[in-house]
């Protein structure tokens, strides 16, 4: 097994590593401090990207950065459901058995978030995938008349689709409260290769297992997507250690690409 061959304490690639192996990037730090004004002042915030990019590191980071005394976080991911389903899915997570009728939900809702002593922040994973009904009944709870508001927050993140989701003029009110917007961008090759250090430094690996060379084609060949380069590099780590080589070049990880025809 390449732990063993490399001498690694863990897989330093995987796919949901322990939260202090996130590398807070110049990405992180611009969309942290945009989620600490959200926190502090806002209604709803946005974050975008493309799938693998880091939009779930981000939300780990922020859900750890929240004070427990002043906001209760409840985290959905379960989106792909019609917008009954999805009322049901936010009471349940509330902590109540959800009653029948659309109208009972919403007022279960309203009742449970008036109980808690905390503000709630409902974070919303996958959210291109929930239904255009289901955004205006979020948009209801968060919208009142009166001087009063519920103490609810909503955090959306999604694909790039969540965008044009949001841009149909159903859901320009629900638009407009939005006050911050994070959209998460590829790693430059700068950012690929300290990415890899960093990881490799979180597994007690040698940080010469990869060259140079080597990091700047896994850029190349990811895109700088942190997900593909998990992925890049970790075939080219089994590949290294099926081979008894205790590096990694450029000519090996083009001959993993070929073998993998991940190009």
């Amino acid at each position: 097994m390449f732990l063993s061959h490399f001498n690694m304490t863990n897989h330093p690639f995987c796919e949901k590593p322990p939260i202090d192996w996130i590398l807070n990037d110049d990405r992180f730090d611009q969309a942290a401090a945009r989620l600490n004004f959200f926190q502090e002042q806002g209604d709803v915030a946005l974050i975008l990207g493309q799938t693998g990019i880091g939009k779930s590191s981000l939300i780990r980071i922020f859900k750890q950065s929240i004070q427990k005394n002043r906001y209760r976080i409840l985290y959905l991911h379960l989106t792909h459901v019609t917008p009954g389903s999805f009322l049901r899915l936010i009471v349940t997570k509330l902590g109540e058995t959800p009653r029948l009728g659309k109208d009972r939900l919403f007022l279960q809702i309203i009742d449970r978030l008036q109980e808690n002593e905390t503000e709630t922040i409902l974070v919303i994973d996958e959210a291109h995938l929930v239904p255009s009904q289901a955004l205006i009944d979020l948009r209801l709870l968060i919208s009142s008349a009166d001087e009063s508001r519920l103490p609810f927050k909503i955090l959306l993140s999604g694909q790039e689709g969540l965008a044009s989701l949001l841009n149909r003029s159903v859901h320009t009110d629900l638009q407009q409260r939005i006050c911050v917007r994070c959209r998460l961008q590829a790693l430059s090759k700068s950012q690929t290769a300290l990415y890899i250090d960093h990881r490799l430094r979180c597994a007690s690996a040698g940080q010469n297992l990869f060259d140079s060379e080597a990091k700047t084609m896994i850029h190349d060949y990811s895109g700088g997507v942190p997900r593909q380069i998990n992925n890049i590099a970790t075939a080219c780590i089994i590949n290294a250690a099926s081979k008894n080589l205790q590096a990694v070049n450029e000519q090996l990880v083009n001959e993993t690409m070929t073998e993998f025809r991940l190009v």
